[in-house]
């Protein structure tokens, strides 16, 4: 079997829902190891083009080749601006997958995964300014306290905050390992692999500001989609669901639906999954990382 990195997840869900054309213009805003790409090329005619997005200078080593693909090396939170660089005003179809490539976890120097030692790095955009050690080493006590409990959901953030602050005193955090063992008394025993996900699944939120960038996304999607274009999504949490949900359902991502003089509904999507589409029992067993991913398809108005 191969390296559940190049095992794109839910795929022919992703395919049908993006309602290919032979000669239309798709994005793939998360290129990762190229397996939906792929997949879109084979149902592009020549006159056909797909442009795909990533900023992790490790996937660029999976681009096929392939004169229909244009590469851009950005994060999709910048959507609008690069299509416009390269000539695309509007496109027939847009696909996000949201989680983080087994790739970037199997990497430890990466600093993703539990389960090595390395710095605490975190960020997709090795460019980027933003670093866990920095997060853990300079926000205040109240910050990380709302950041873990926001997008760590973790139980006792608040503790963990104030434990984080008082160690650091004494020493700077710099590596995986360090941080694990100045906190390891609050770690709820017989949940250590679930407690630490959540809190370096929060760490790296902050850290690639991925809420922000999301919601930035969408709402220019909506602008760059033509009419009858879908938007296709596939989250793997709740804090990523959410937003995808209420924006495609209502164009906003808090409140009700707005409404013109004439009480029409102002809103770019039409909701075409009115509920999540979940992967099989059977993917699941042959890609676990299908597990807990929930995917949306709108069609632009």
């Amino acid at each position: 079997m191969e390296n559940n990195y190049h095992i794109p997840v839910m795929l022919r869900p992703c395919i049908d829902g993006l309602n290919i054309k032979p000669d239309g213009v798709y994005v793939d805003v998360t290129f990762g190891g190229g397996g939906h790409s792929r997949e879109i090329l084979k149902h592009l005619g020549p006159k056909g083009t797909l442009i795909a997005f990533d900023q992790d200078p490790d996937a660029q080593a999976n681009i096929p080749a392939d004169d229909r693909l244009v590469f851009i090396d950005q994060n999709f939170g910048f959507l609008k601006n690069n299509l416009r660089l390269k000539g695309f005003k509007q496109v027939d179809g847009i696909l996000a997958d949201l989680g983080v490539s087994s790739h970037q976890f199997d990497v430890p120097q990466r600093g993703f995964s539990i389960r090595f030692n390395a710095d605490l790095d975190m960020r997709m955009d090795p460019n980027g300014k933003l670093t866990a050690a920095e997060v853990l080493n300079t926000y205040s006590e109240d910050k990380l306290h709302k950041l873990f409990g926001i997008y760590g959901e973790v139980k006792n953030a608040k503790t963990l905050a104030r434990a984080i602050v008082t160690a650091r005193l004494e020493k700077s955090f710099t590596d995986i390992d360090s941080f694990k063992t100045a906190i390891s008394e609050y770690i709820p025993r017989g949940k250590e692999n679930k407690y630490l996900a959540q809190v370096f699944q929060a760490l790296r939120i902050e850290v690639n500001a991925e809420i922000q960038v999301l919601e930035d996304f969408l709402v220019q999607a909506a602008d760059v989609l033509k009419p009858g274009g879908h938007l296709v999504v596939m989250s793997y949490h709740s804090l990523e669901d959410r937003p995808v949900k209420n924006f495609m359902a209502k164009g906003k991502f808090q409140g009700e639906v707005e409404k013109d003089f004439f009480g029409n509904q102002q809103k770019p999507f039409n909701v075409i999954t009115r509920k999540a589409i979940i992967a099989s029992d059977e993917e699941i067993a042959q890609n676990n990382r299908a597990r807990s991913a929930k995917l949306r398809i709108a069609e632009k108005i």
